[in-house]
């Protein structure tokens, strides 16, 4: 586990926020790579606003790769299926996207969204993750995690995320997590919006005294197989 992570969500600050303090504590020592499935940007202007669009999506990868670089993290793909709209995009097109990067990269451990995000397209990304993943599929992998979206995992109200995994953090890296965050300009707002610098810091405090360690990640353990006892 965490000698080769795939990580797929499906915006461009998805993988900081849900992972960025366990994708810093690992880089230097595993392979990483980072997919997005959708643009995370034309959602939020009109249709005809095609210039807008594609100016925000350039701006938006521009960050992604700067905040991922932040980590020592290079091996990055953009698919750039629309935003807010892939429960229109045929789910076996997501699924092969994901299953060709398992295929190609071949990793131990993939982490994606929650089943229960606020977030419709994360609950799809999440869904074609287990497809991708299943135990059937022509490369197996051994881990499937889920990751926490500030913003979106705790605004499920009616099933919230249920941590299972801890993973300790050091105070280091909850700041480069902080620091990786600052390069989304327009996702970061003041305390106490969850997507906030203290934000983050608390969420790392609060999951570190769940786990009883001074700052941690949480995952939810989807499935994992024991390769040997």
């Amino acid at each position: 586990m965490f000698n080769r992570i795939l990580v797929v969500v499906a915006h461009p600050d998805d993988d900081i926020l849900g992972c960025g303090g366990t994708l810093a504590k690992y880089s230097s020592t595993s392979s990483i790579r980072v997919v997005f499935i959708a643009e995370g940007t034309s959602c939020r202007f009109e249709k005809n606003d095609q210039n807008q669009i594609k100016a925000g999506i350039s701006a938006r990868s521009a960050s992604a790769k700067r905040a991922l670089e932040r980590l020592s993290i290079s091996d990055i793909y953009f698919h750039n299926l629309p935003c807010g709209s892939l429960n229109v995009i045929p789910r076996i097109e997501i699924n092969k996207i994901i299953e060709k990067h398992i295929q190609d990269f071949l990793p131990d451990t993939v982490i994606t969204h929650s089943a229960y995000d606020a977030n419709l397209d994360h609950r799809i990304v999440f869904e074609s993750a287990l497809i991708a993943t299943r135990p059937g599929a022509k490369i197996v992998v051994d881990t499937l995690l889920s990751c926490e979206i500030l913003s979106s995992s705790e605004w499920a109200f009616n099933e919230t995320f249920k941590p299972n995994l801890f993973i300790p953090i050091s105070f280091e890296e909850v700041n480069l997590k902080i620091s990786a965050l600052n390069e989304y300009a327009s996702e970061i707002r003041d305390y106490p919006f969850p997507r906030s610098e203290r934000g983050v810091l608390t969420q790392a405090q609060f999951r570190g005294m769940q786990s009883g360690t001074e700052f941690s990640e949480s995952f939810q353990l989807v499935r994992q197989i024991r390769r040997s006892l």
